[in-house]
C-alpha cells in the first residue's frame, strides 16, 4: 500500500466515525464547491466554535478532496491522537526556525500533490462579541506568497449553534443545519514574485479576510462591522482559550445565533 492509498484509508476510517455523528446533529448545505481549484490550494475558513475543524473537513472530504490542516506539534505527542495525525499526514508546527522550515516543505509536497491545505487565517476563535471574522495572522498569505498556491475563502455558519464558542456541550435539539459556502480564489496575483515585506504579508491578509468576511456576510445575511475586531485593542490574548474575564459578552448568553 502506497502513501496516497494509506492516507486515503485513514481518512476513510476517520470519515466513517465522524460522519454518521455528523449526520445527526445537522443537516448541512455545501455551496460553490465546483469553484474549487483542480489542483493543491490553501483553505481558510472562519472560525467560531471547536468543531469547526470537522465540519470543514467533512464537506471537503465529501467532494473529494484530502484536507490537511497545521496542527500543533503537541498534539502529535499524543497516544491516539498523534498517530492519526501523522498517517493521515497533518502538519505540525512549532515556533522554531528549523520546524517552521520543515513545516513549509511539508506543506509545499501536500500543494504539488493536488491536495488541501486548511488554515484558519484567525489563528484561533474569533474573539469577536457578534461572532464575525476578526483580526487575521499572516500564515496563510506567507505560505501563499512562497508557495504560489491559490487561497480559497470557506465561509460557513450554523455550527456554532450545534457547540457555541467556548462551548462544554453539544445542543442536539432541534436538529441544526450548517452552510459551508466556498468563494472565489483571493487575487494575489500583484503581490507574488515580490519581496516579502511585512506590508505585503498585512495586504495580503487583508484581501484574505475580506474575502472571508464577505462570505460570512453572504450567509448570515447581516452587514459586517466596518472595523476588524482586533484582540490587542481589547485586551484579549492572540491566542488560546480566553479567560473568564476576556470572553465577549455573547458567550455568556444563552443560545448563540
Amino acid at each position: 500500500m502506497d502513501g496516497q492509498q494509506g492516507q486515503r484509508l485513514v481518512f476513510g476510517l476517520m470519515a466513517g466515525i465522524a460522519r454518521p455523528l455528523m449526520n445527526l446533529l445537522m443537516a448541512k448545505t455545501w455551496m460553490g464547491f465546483e469553484k474549487l481549484p483542480a489542483g493543491g490550494f490553501i483553505a481558510c475558513p472562519n472560525h467560531v466554535t471547536e468543531i469547526d475543524p470537522v465540519v470543514v473537513g467533512h464537506a471537503f472530504y465529501n467532494h473529494g478532496r484530502l484536507p490537511r490542516y497545521l496542527a500543533k506539534e503537541s498534539l502529535f505527542r499524543v497516544p491516539v491522537i498523534g498517530k492519526a495525525l501523522r498517517a493521515s499526514r497533518q502538519i505540525p508546527v512549532t515556533r522554531s526556525s528549523s520546524s517552521a522550515n520543515r513545516s513549509l516543505a511539508v506543506a509545499r509536497e501536500v500543494l504539488d500533490a493536488g491536495d488541501v491545505i486548511i488554515i484558519y487565517p484567525e489563528g484561533t476563535l474569533t474573539r469577536d462579541p457578534d461572532e464575525w471574522p476578526m483580526r487575521g495572522r499572516t500564515g496563510a498569505a506567507r505560505l501563499a506568497l512562497q508557495t504560489g498556491a491559490p487561497v480559497v475563502p470557506i465561509a460557513h455558519w450554523g455550527a456554532q449553534q450545534v457547540l457555541p464558542r467556548y462551548g462544554k456541550s453539544l445542543r442536539i435539539f432541534p436538529r441544526k443545519r450548517v452552510r459551508v459556502l466556498v468563494g472565489a480564489p483571493v487575487d494575489l496575483s500583484d503581490l507574488r514574485g515580490q519581496p516579502m515585506t511585512r506590508t505585503a504579508l498585512n495586504e495580503a491578509t487583508t484581501r484574505i479576510m475580506d474575502a472571508l468576511t464577505d462570505g460570512v456576510a453572504e450567509l448570515r445575511g447581516e452587514t459586517p462591522p466596518t472595523t476588524r475586531w482586533d484582540p490587542n485593542e481589547h485586551g484579549q490574548a492572540a491566542t488560546g482559550r480566553l479567560s473568564i474575564d476576556e470572553k465577549p459578552a455573547s458567550d455568556d448568553q444563552e443560545g448563540t445565533r
